[in-house]
């Protein structure tokens, strides 16, 4: 890959949604691909932090009930929208895979909770670069619910969840976007 390659890759990297995705699922195998690409992370003292829960098939659907009934279970009656309760319930059968981003603290607590969460980042913008790379869209979603996930995942102690990875084939996973001019955003010291 040529570093113009690598750069349109970063700059059109973006958020794609479910109900852009076309109705199929993702082998094991290309799975695997981004996920390990996800294990080349950099992380403080090698505690590698990140855990991976790969939900597929009727996985997929009971992680959407459990998202939908915890969006009605903690809204109230008046803001509750039953088309919002639907597009929910639907994420997980939409989507070619899904993947319960955790996170497991060091034991001896020796990296800063926030150098492991920034690693377990890390590991997804990995994990989403290779996806686009591959033609699949990608975004990752934190509900409320993912803070209660152990309730439908198998969780160890100390490990919690920090979000879903929503995956699927797309027409075009590559969407470039304009960004702010760098000197808006950066200040150079050279004193």
């Amino acid at each position: 890959m040529t570093t113009e390659e690598l750069n349109d890759l970063i700059r059109s990297r973006r958020s794609i949604y479910p109900p852009e995705y076309l109705d199929k699922e993702i082998p094991k195998d290309v799975l695997e691909t981004i996920l390990t690409n996800g294990t080349y992370a950099p992380n403080y003292f090698r505690t590698e932090p990140w855990r991976f829960k790969v939900l597929t098939g009727e996985a997929k659907n009971r992680l959407g009930r459990f998202l939908a009934e915890a969006y009605k279970a903690n809204t109230p009656p008046e803001d509750f929208r039953e088309k919002k309760y639907n597009k929910i319930l639907n994420k997980g059968k939409k989507s070619g895979a899904v993947i319960a981003i955790c996170m497991k603290r060091d034991p001896q607590e020796r990296p800063k909770e926030w150098e492991e969460m920034a690693a377990v980042a890390m590991a997804v913008q990995n994990m989403w670069l290779t996806a686009t790379q591959l033609g699949i869209g990608a975004y990752w979603g934190t509900p409320p619910a993912a803070a209660k996930a152990g309730k439908i995942l198998p969780l160890d102690d100390g490990e919690r969840c920090l979000g879903f990875f929503f995956m699927g084939y797309v027409e075009n996973a590559r969407r470039p976007d304009k960004r702010l001019p760098l000197n808006e955003r950066v200040v150079w010291l050279d004193e």
